[in-house]
């Protein structure tokens, strides 16, 4: 099977390379979709669809049902799923949120801030297995999170403790090439940029480390309007996610359904000459994901060309943040079930 990867599934152009305000032409944005919004589809099936509507890529979620990375013969699986997603011309980053692959009874346990340093050391590993599977694919990044501050410990202890896991796996990336892009995810002990500044200044600013943006996240915690935000994430952006959201409510909404004004975002993102994937997530949207994989897409590029025309964002005045780390309602996050 094979695409033209500059047509969308009706056979529309995709936006070419668009300038940036200095007039300096910029890399068009790549579009993707996450597996973990394709959780009833084998991966086969998952890679099939994406190529034929049109998308540049996958967000792959290593999971139990999509290259379970512990189960036995992974490098042999790996090897496989990037022989398939060289015959469709898929790029891939390699995501890490599914939520028991580690532990049948605790979302997004373990932890990489738990007490106990057993649970601590089998979220490492996962990570660096991620990294490792990230380098066979050619992945352009591997992404985590930090994780829900756990019940009776203090943030400094559970600041030093993240720090202290992701040396390994910074490691272990640097090793293999490819960067480590942390999500601030609201509910978190990393929750918001700021975060993600504290985390990188307290690792002494390490060359693997970079950002995973969740365009939603911004939406719905950052005290800036999205298209800033991704201004100032540029230089440490490494992969982004992109899904409609409202402000203070962290719950993924499919595109047009929520608050975002999309063009001014890609416009910005754009501009930045980010290099890799942009992909939809949609995680609690699988029951219907090939519908949602199929009107994304034409959503995504229909805002593309808008953001080109549209130019540079209007400055605008900073949203009224909600409590740090705390949104309305987070249906979607790890401290809730």
């Amino acid at each position: 099977m094979s695409r033209n990867p500059n047509q969308g599934p009706a056979g529309d152009a995709t936006a070419g390379p668009r300038p940036d305000p200095d007039g300096v032409l910029a890399p068009p944005l790549r579009f993707g979709y996450g597996t973990n919004g394709l959780a009833d589809l084998r991966l086969d099936d998952a890679l099939d669809l994406l190529a034929d509507l049109g998308y540049d890529g996958v967000g792959l979620t290593l999971d139990h049902m999509h290259l379970d990375p512990l189960a036995p013969d992974l490098a042999a699986r790996t090897r496989r799923v990037a022989h398939r997603l060289d015959a469709l011309g898929l790029g891939v980053t390699v995501e890490t949120g599914a939520r028991y692959v580690l532990d049948p009874r605790r979302k997004h346990g373990p932890s990489l801030l738990d007490p106990d340093p057993d649970d601590r050391a089998r979220r490492v590993d996962l990570l660096v297995r991620a990294v490792r599977v990230a380098a066979d694919l050619g992945a352009h990044a591997v992404h985590c999170f930090s994780g829900v501050l756990p019940a009776g410990t203090d943030e400094d202890t559970a600041w030093k403790r993240l720090a202290e896991t992701l040396t390994p796996v910074l490691e272990a990336a640097a090793g293999a090439g490819v960067p480590l892009a942390v999500e601030p995810e609201p509910g978190h002990l990393l929750a918001t940029l700021a975060d993600f500044h504290r985390l990188r200044r307290a690792l002494g600013d390490p060359e693997p480390l970079g950002l995973t943006l969740d365009i939603g996240h911004c939406q719905c915690l950052e005290p800036l309007p999205p298209a800033d935000c991704v201004r100032d994430a540029a230089p440490w952006l490494r992969h982004v996610q992109i899904e409609d959201m409202r402000r203070g409510v962290h719950e993924h909404l499919p595109l047009g359904d929520g608050e975002i004004d999309f063009p001014p975002v890609l416009a910005a993102l754009a501009a930045t000459g980010y290099p890799g994937l942009t992909v939809v997530e949609l995680p609690r949207h699988s029951h219907a994901g090939p519908h949602f994989a199929a009107r994304s897409l034409p959503f995504l590029r229909r805002a593309a060309p808008a953001a080109a025309q549209a130019g540079p964002a209007p400055d605008r005045p900073p949203a009224t943040s909600p409590p740090h780390g705390d949104p309305s309602a987070t249906p979607e996050g790890s401290s809730t079930p």
